[in-house]
């Protein structure tokens, strides 16, 4: 088979917007050192006008795992049923824009620019992280255009996040936790959920997903403190797969519900928080039609995305598949093991896999080892704190898998189209970092 050579290295990035130059310079602000504290964020909010005061109602989502997720069934759902959705997440996979959605429309750069030079010229030299700063944005940003409810991603760990300044939100939610971040967080699962209960609030309910023992037992006292009630999976809620959809049980009620767009069976769950969480916000009203459409219709890139119009298909035997995803951690790698250990036996399955030097791979690839046949350590493009190929293929042999090592996607696809006999399955994972390289190669940058 002659197969086409596409040059994927370097990434080819999105012209650069007006807005960049202005993030640039905030970026600089402050050390990139992370230092979780409020006073930063207090200081500029009141130079602002107090913005996180005017919001509209607030869903503050914290957790390790499926935050994203859960605002993306939150966000679709609430869309279709026809409310005016602000979201704030993050990182962005490609452009920064990704973060910001006003009334479900991304952020315009005009808007970012002109957002972004005020809170800078509000700020003035004052020290500031990149994520503070860009936080007190958003909330203008929000306080300023007219919308229904705010979808608040926490950043890391919830107690001291620069998004934990909402004193009352509608609702929050408490996603999967598990060990991560353990610099900044704890080096226990008890630890982290203390920092995670943070964005508890007296007398705001918070919808809790399936978590670890010790984990919902942090929970559970620090919302008994402050006066929070509770509706914790498995005990007021329940999800169940079922044929080609899934029921979620809560308050005596069943509902039947389709598959979710996004792939894997980690999302029914995701899916099915979120719907618990929509049964809690008694001032909005989500039929079921639009509970059902928004579920086929979902998108939350480099979640287990696959890449029907990547650019390198073409070079790959007829019938292949190129899958990308961002999970980092070990509670991620199960729920990608999960979804390999489902598919037909049809294709051999090859991980490139490239990953911060923060992150253990061999950890991370284990999980993942009885179900492919290979992986390509890759140092990911662009990035200093990458691990280097050598180290990701030593992870990986060390997670027994069979691997070697490459020097960019580029040489990845062809070494992978070299020895392929048919049709492959190949993912690549292991960062977001990475996943957003891969999708600034597609036409739409992977988002709507």
């Amino acid at each position: 088979m002659q197969h086409q050579r596409v040059n994927l290295q370097p990434c080819k990035r999105p012209p650069l917007a007006r807005s960049d130059a202005v993030l640039d310079r905030l970026n600089r602000l402050h050390p990139k050192i992370i230092d979780l504290s409020l006073d930063r964020v207090e200081r500029l909010l009141e130079r602002l006008g107090h913005p996180e005061r005017a919001l509209p109602p607030v869903v503050h989502v914290a957790g390790t795992n499926a935050k994203g997720s859960v605002i993306a069934y939150l966000r679709a759902a609430l869309q279709e049923a026809g409310y005016a959705v602000h979201v704030y997440t993050s990182p962005h996979l490609v452009r920064f824009a990704e973060r910001v959605r006003l009334a479900g429309e991304l952020i315009t750069d005009d808007a970012l620019t002109a957002l972004l030079e005020q809170c800078e010229q509000v700020n003035g030299e004052t020290p500031i992280t990149f994520f503070e700063v860009t936080t007190c944005a958003a909330f203008k940003a929000f306080a300023d255009t007219p919308g229904d409810v705010v979808l608040l991603e926490t950043g890391l760990g919830g107690r001291l996040d620069a998004t934990n300044m909402v004193a009352k939100p509608a609702l929050t939610i408490i996603t999967p936790i598990a060990m991560d971040h353990q610099a900044y967080l704890g080096d226990t699962i008890e630890a982290i959920t203390f920092e995670k209960a943070g964005i508890l609030k007296p007398g705001v309910t918070c919808v809790v997903g399936e978590q670890r023992a010790e984990a919902l037992a942090v929970i559970e006292k620090r919302a008994a403190e402050v006066g929070a009630p509770l509706i914790r999976f498995g005990q007021d809620y329940t999800i169940s797969a079922i044929g080609d959809g899934f029921v979620v049980r809560q308050n005596g009620v069943e509902q039947y519900l389709p598959t979710p767009a996004l792939a894997g069976a980690h999302q029914i769950s995701n899916a099915g928080t979120a719907v618990a969480a929509l049964n809690t916000m008694a001032n909005f009203s989500v039929s079921g039609a639009a509970l059902a459409r928004s579920l086929k219709t979902v998108r939350w890139p480099a979640r287990l995305q696959c890449l029907a119009n990547a650019p390198w298909l073409g070079q790959l035997p007829t019938g292949s598949e190129v899958w990308v995803d961002g999970g980092h951690n070990t509670h991620a790698a199960h729920a990608i093991a999960a979804w390999a250990g489902s598919l037909a036996d049809d294709k051999p399955l090859v991980l490139v896999c490239g990953m911060l030097n923060n992150r253990d791979p061999a950890e991370f690839l284990s999980p993942l080892s009885e179900h492919a046949s290979g992986c390509l350590g890759l140092a990911i493009p662009g990035e200093p704190n990458t691990h280097t190929a050598d180290a990701i293929a030593g992870a990986a042999q060390q997670a027994g898998l069979m691997a070697t090592t490459t020097l960019s996607l580029d040489t990845a696809i062809t070494a992978i189209a070299d020895d392929a006999e048919g049709p492959v399955r190949i993912l690549v994972c292991g960062s977001l970092y990475l996943a957003g390289h891969v999708l600034a190669e597609q036409d739409a940058a992977g988002v709507d």
